[in-house]
């Protein structure tokens, strides 16, 4: 099993900054890639940015140039660093690890929440 833990969420005004973390625990070598997705109310759940274990990372066309997704491996966390937030920013975030075999998994969520 593995346990992963976001924080880092909040409010902030729109051209603000958060940087948002999740922690992995436990059987940690079942996870390959990690990622960051969101869901916004009424809104299907999206993937924001993803990062291989090698670094390579992807962004989704809406947080390009504005988001940054990171790894420290030693740590066993993987970081979103968001600038620039919009409104449209605002949603619950997720972080996903992608299990090198079946099945995912999810954390708890971090509401972000960018006011105009």
């Amino acid at each position: 099993q593995v346990q992963l833990v976001e924080s880092g969420g909040g409010l902030v005004q729109a051209g603000g900054s958060l940087r948002l973390s999740c922690a992995a625990s436990g059987s940690i070598f079942s996870i390959g890639a990690m990622g960051w997705y969101r869901q916004a109310p009424g809104k299907q759940r999206e993937l924001v940015a993803d990062i291989t274990s090698s670094g390579r990372t992807n962004y989704a066309d809406s947080v390009k140039g504005r988001f940054t997704i990171s790894r420290d491996n030693a740590k066993n966390t993987v970081y979103l660093q968001m600038s620039s937030l919009k409104p449209e920013d605002t949603a619950v975030y997720y972080c996903k690890g992608y299990g090198r075999k079946w099945p995912d998994y999810w954390g708890q969520g971090t509401q972000v929440t960018v006011s105009s």
